[in-house]
């Protein structure tokens, strides 16, 4: 599996700071079940990023109406300080998030510790394929094309990797366990 890991030059990876795995990706990717995976193979908290929505977030996206920027601000800033509060308490994480644009991963970037950005990438038909199997979200597929539109994908200064949805999640989960050094 290729695992490009790319890293930001404005803040190169400290082996000494606690570190943090944002699981990334558009709807059906798998950050869910790849998220959960890896949090229990390496032993370290775990929270879903759906969980830090306001309700009014849950409501616009359960109608079918994509998020703007501002709908998305409070929720990544959230995510931040709960990856700060880990970092702090001296504990690891391991959270979903879309994380779609880059200024989203900024906000998240700013979390206390070392964030490390896991992009789950896949062929359009097959993320919505997933959306239509799945049970019990909130999120329509209409909203997939929107969030393939804001998709802004890992750049070369950003400490992350792009994996295949088309892997398995256990062959997801082994190469970001390789790349930490917990394989």
């Amino acid at each position: 599996m290729d695992t490009d890991v790319t890293t930001p030059a404005h803040r190169p990876p400290d082996p000494t700071a606690v570190p943090h795995v944002v699981v990334m990706g558009v709807a059906g990717s798998g950050k869910t079940t790849v998220a959960t995976l890896l949090a229990a193979r390496l032993g370290v908290t775990y929270a879903e990023a759906d969980q830090f929505h306001p309700a009014a977030n849950i409501a616009k996206m359960s109608a079918g109406t994509p998020l703007t920027d501002a709908d998305r601000a409070p929720w990544l800033a959230t995510i931040r300080d709960w990856l700060s509060a880990e970092a702090d308490a001296g504990r690891p994480g391991v959270v979903t998030c879309s994380a779609l644009k880059r200024a989203y991963r900024d906000v998240l970037r700013a979390a206390h510790g070392q964030v490390l950005f896991v992009h789950l990438d896949g062929p359009p038909e097959l993320l919505a394929e997933r959306m239509e199997g799945r049970t019990g979200h909130f999120m329509p597929r209409s909203l997939l094309p929107s969030q393939l539109a804001a998709l802004e994908p890992l750049a070369d200064d950003e400490h992350g990797l792009t994996l295949s949805i088309t892997e398995t999640p256990d062959a997801i989960v082994d190469a970001v366990a390789d790349l930490l050094g917990r394989g």
